[in-house]
């Protein structure tokens, strides 16, 4: 199969493409490498050293023998994005190029903007392409569970059936997000849908949890194929912040209450259940919702499996609680389904002691290269 992973030089989009192109795929990389320039802007980094992309897919070739190929540019330039198309022809298209940062979006005016135009044109982009130089492409998109908020019912996946005064019908679920960035998504979906309807795409869109872990099978292969590790208040996940701050001796910052809970999942998850999307994709006409995570936390328990992890290795840390930069509600209901990916195969890797140690480990080893501001909130919704 031809595959295009958008956004391939990203956290989630690099070890994907390496999966998709170890499991014999004919793989390229769609990426503006705006992400690295993000570090410049926020003057933060990764943990782990990252090589270029042209490094990066020169080793893979060299240890694995297989070409990946780049293609380097943005979705929202649509003359691109047709050559793109034209030259590669993709059976499918994997969209992980967006900016994926809540607080990012939540900066000012300037950075609201640019979240909401990158991402819902790039992705109207991407829809226009397929059906003007690809029909049978089928669209892998990478929502976000965020879409739905914590609603006081059980979240399903992406349709609710609704009885509304005698009569019934199966509707997309309410979105509630939190972040202008969360929006960008729910309006994605909504674009999706509607070029479903209209166009006869195929489309599965993925709700994904927070995505934690560092390595995979291939990213382990050599240390040029790195994966990225973020830590700072923007772009570091609180698990990642956590361990981050447990490495450099820091309290670990919980932020109100810490019972906000969100759905989760391993990187090694991520990767394969792109494969599975790939390989059963959606009928012509289909918009097709999976939620894609395994299981699901409050912050106070990332945050207490983080302290029992550093304690076993030598690190005795406390949790202090910062007022919440965001608004959101803190103390809420939260059932969500996520039973299609299991359906189709997914065997979930979860979140243990020893996964939260490798990455601890990792940290350390690296603790140089962490800059110890970084790790506290710098961005308000308020």
């Amino acid at each position: 199969m031809k595959i295009i992973v958008a956004g391939g030089d990203g956290f989630c989009g690099w070890p994907t493409a390496l999966y998709l192109s170890k499991q014999g795929h004919d793989v390229a990389i769609l990426d503006n490498l705006v992400r690295r320039k993000i570090d410049d802007e926020l003057h933060s980094n990764s943990v782990t050293p990252i090589a270029s992309l042209e490094e990066r897919v020169a080793k893979w070739k060299e240890v694995t023998g297989k070409e990946i190929k780049t293609f380097i540019g943005d979705l929202n330039h649509y003359d691109f994005l047709t050559q793109v198309f034209q030259q590669f022809e993709p059976d499918a298209f994997v969209h992980f190029a967006e900016q994926r940062s809540a607080p990012y979006s939540m900066i000012d005016r300037d950075h609201a903007v640019y979240t909401q135009s990158n991402n819902v044109i790039g992705n109207l982009n991407v829809l226009y392409a397929i059906k003007e130089l690809a029909p049978e492409c089928h669209l892998i998109k990478l929502g976000t569970m965020g879409e739905y908020g914590t609603p006081n019912i059980d979240i399903e996946e992406g349709y609710i059936e609704i009885e509304h005064k005698g009569r019934k019908d199966l509707l997309p679920y309410p979105k509630q997000p939190g972040s202008f960035y969360h929006l960008s998504k729910v309006h994605d979906s909504h674009n999706i849908q509607f070029a479903c309807k209209i166009w006869g795409i195929r489309a599965t869109d993925l709700n994904q949890g927070v995505v934690y872990g560092l390595h995979t099978d291939e990213t382990k292969l050599d240390s040029v194929l790195n994966n990225r590790l973020d830590y700072d208040g923007v772009y570091g996940t609180a698990l990642n912040r956590f361990i981050t701050q447990a490495a450099i001796d820091h309290d670990l910052t919980v932020y109100g209450s810490g019972k906000q809970t969100r759905a989760f999942l391993n990187i090694e998850d991520t990767v394969r259940c792109v494969e599975i999307a790939a390989e059963n994709p959606a009928d012509r006409g289909e918009f097709r919702v999976f939620n894609q995570f395994t299981e699901w936390f409050s912050v106070k328990e990332l945050a207490d499996k983080v302290q029992k992890v550093a304690k076993e290795e030598g690190i005795d840390i406390s949790s202090t609680h910062l007022e919440n930069p965001r608004v959101e509600n803190e103390d809420h209901y939260y059932n969500a389904v996520n039973t299609k990916l299991r359906d189709l195969g997914l065997e979930p890797h979860l979140l243990t002691d020893e996964v939260i140690r490798d990455i601890l480990r990792t940290v350390i080893e690296q603790k140089e290269r962490i800059i110890q501001e970084n790790v506290l909130p710098s961005i308000s919704w308020k």
